[in-house]
């Protein structure tokens, strides 16, 4: 199954050429990025094959008056042929595109707007007046078109994302349009204006997913996964303080239930040591299915956030739970226990793992050190005895470093 990211770039990539998703689902295996490339290149190439002829209408701009060319272009014209005209335009005359973007009725401009060339929009956003284009948002999420709307998030000014905050209601429209966006930097800029606007309006966009769809909690998680770690603990102490036990227990669910785990757990680990108690005591954080889930997706993932998400868990859970989770890394593949030291080592997790080890039984401590054998290099094997020393943890941590001692 692809990350959340990779299915929305293949959902935007259908859109684009016309085609159901399944026609294209075979690219999923080039991932999000090359599949945002390829589609901003087939994009390119789509919008430029009639630059030419755009660019002689573009012309005639200067001659004649806006007033009397939008109601007969708006009569005569198809909203896709004026959405791909319509760039041209922005890039030749951006305040001329502007000014008519006064005179657009909404419906047609929110029509048209599936066609317009992302680059030319980048030429006019500075210069967009606010209310057309929050009422064009609007409409956008009324019809669910939210695609098209995660296509120019990219362009949007602070100012107009202020705008757009102030202006549009639709909180799940703002989420689902968030989970097209492929950038997490613009996401977490939005995200940023938002809270500075409007520091209220994250309570009720996380109220907005907790009581929504099994398909919008997917969507804010694709979003939320990958912004900045600050903009994390936010979200996350919001969630924690404010969601009933319950219902953050069911998120959790759907998101194991959706293969969404890896990106639940680069989530996890970046929350706040508070959430992450509360999340520690939540009971489903004993369920097998989650357990078994998040050590499967951290062996398939290379990113170490993944593994830092999982021993956030296991750190804030009971010992029992911390056990459970060991179990399952030696019970796998013979490269997952070195997997777990590796991203230990790459992404500083020692103090999580060695704490985690600390609280076990001398048996389970000796297998998890005899599963790493021979694999850790000596530099490695070192900064796990002096991290045991910083930690205190010399005693409790006996058994399983002179497994490792013996196994070197």
């Amino acid at each position: 199954m692809s990350d959340l990211v990779t299915r929305a770039q293949l959902t935007m990539l259908a859109k684009l050429l016309h085609v159901p998703v399944e026609r294209v689902q075979h690219l999923e295996h080039l991932g999000a990025d090359q599949l945002f490339a390829l589609r901003d290149r087939m994009a390119g190439i789509m919008f430029d094959e009639n630059a030419e002829m755009f660019s002689r209408i573009a012309m005639l701009v200067p001659i004649v008056p806006l007033q009397i060319a939008m109601p007969i272009v708006q009569k005569v014209t198809s909203p896709e042929m004026a959405g791909r005209s319509a760039g041209a335009v922005a890039v030749a005359h951006p305040k001329k595109a502007a000014a008519a973007m006064t005179m657009v009725d909404i419906a047609y401009g929110a029509s048209a707007a599936a066609f317009l060339d992302p680059r030319a929009v980048a030429k006019i956003a500075h210069v967009a007046p606010h209310g057309p284009v929050v009422d064009i948002a609007n409409e956008l999420m009324r019809r669910k078109d939210y695609i098209t709307g995660g296509l120019f998030v990219d362009a949007a000014t602070p100012e107009l994302i202020r705008a757009i905050e102030a202006g549009v209601d639709d909180d799940e429209g703002l989420i689902r349009t968030g989970a097209y966006v492929h950038s997490g930097k613009v996401v977490s800029d939005i995200l940023r204006v938002i809270i500075d606007a409007s520091p209220g309006r994250i309570a009720r966009l996380i109220t907005t997913v907790v009581g929504g769809s099994d398909d919008l909690q997917i969507a804010a998680l694709s979003v939320f996964a990958r912004i900045d770690a600050d903009l994390i603990e936010i979200i996350g102490d919001t969630l924690f303080e404010q969601e009933d036990p319950d219902a953050v227990g069911a998120l959790v669910r759907n998101f194991v239930a959706n293969d969404a785990i890896s990106e639940l757990m680069q989530f996890v680990g970046h929350l706040s040591e508070s959430a992450l108690r509360t999340f520690g005591a939540n009971p489903v954080v004993n369920e097998q299915d989650l357990l078994e889930a998040a050590v499967t997706a951290a062996a398939d993932h290379d990113d170490p956030n993944v593994w830092h998400g999982l021993l956030n868990i296991a750190d804030a859970a009971d010992t029992d739970v911390q056990r459970r989770v060991l179990e399952l890394v030696v019970a796998g593949d013979g490269e997952l226990p070195t997997r777990v030291a590796t991203s230990a080592t790459d992404a500083d997790l020692w103090p999580l793992l060695l704490r985690i080890l600390a609280n076990q039984s001398a048996d389970l401590q000796e297998q998890v050190a005899a599963s790493w054998g021979s694999s850790l290099p000596a530099q490695v094997q070192e900064t796990v005895l002096v991290r045991a020393r910083e930690l205190g943890l010399e005693e409790q941590l006996r058994p399983a470093t002179a497994a490792m001692s013996a196994a070197g």
